[in-house]
């Protein structure tokens, strides 16, 4: 047990630090603190430091309160942590079906809230079904209308033309690269069962 939370606390910590000095998210739990960081008006990188160093601060301590809280809950109680991991698969998925209903309609009391979470919980098992990752999927819903407002940008600088992507050699290189990335792994399996 402690070899998990260990792993898991030193992961945390490290990705942090992108999403604190660069404002990259480097995990699904940052992204979403990022996404939460901009519902603010605060912005993440190298000025948070200045603008917003009381919450930089705040953060990095209650990382250490954090650990401190575990330290006191997991000593005296591993026993009980133990005996939670052998509840059975479906109580347990129908208990936080449970949860998630009564907390996603006791936001709103909408219907479409509703809706909306069991097609996403839907579309959840049929990804997990077919080994798609979920976590891409996760950072893309977050960080997509930030992407597509910098898209808007850089194309209104180019003045509507998308020619702008390929002008300077360094856009041009970081644009091939990606392709490359993209494309590589898929022509490699298609010509491995060739």
């Amino acid at each position: 047990m402690a070899g998990p939370e260990a792993a898991n606390n030193s992961a945390i910590t490290a990705t942090l630090i992108p999403l604190l000095t660069l404002g990259i998210p480097t995990s699904v739990t940052t992204a979403i603190l990022l996404n939460a960081f901009q519902n603010y008006g605060i912005q993440a990188g190298p000025q948070l430091f200045d603008t917003s160093s009381a919450l930089v601060w705040a953060l990095i301590a209650s990382l250490y309160i954090g650990n401190i809280m575990l330290l006191v809950l997991n000593l005296p109680l591993v026993g009980l942590w133990v005996k939670l991991l052998k509840i059975p698969k479906a109580p347990l998925y129908a208990g936080i079906l449970i949860f998630a209903t009564v907390g996603v309609y006791g936001m709103r009391q909408s219907n479409f809230d509703l809706f909306l979470m069991l097609a996403l919980g839907l579309a959840g098992v049929i990804m997990r079904r077919y080994d798609f990752p979920i976590a891409p999927a996760i950072v893309g819903l977050i960080l997509g209308p930030y992407a597509e407002a910098h898209l808007r940008n850089a194309v209104s600088i180019g003045e509507g033309s998308f020619t702008v992507f390929f002008e300077r050699p360094m856009s041009a290189v970081l644009i091939a690269v990606v392709v490359l990335v993209l494309v590589t792994p898929r022509v490699l399996a298609w010509h491995r069962r060739a």
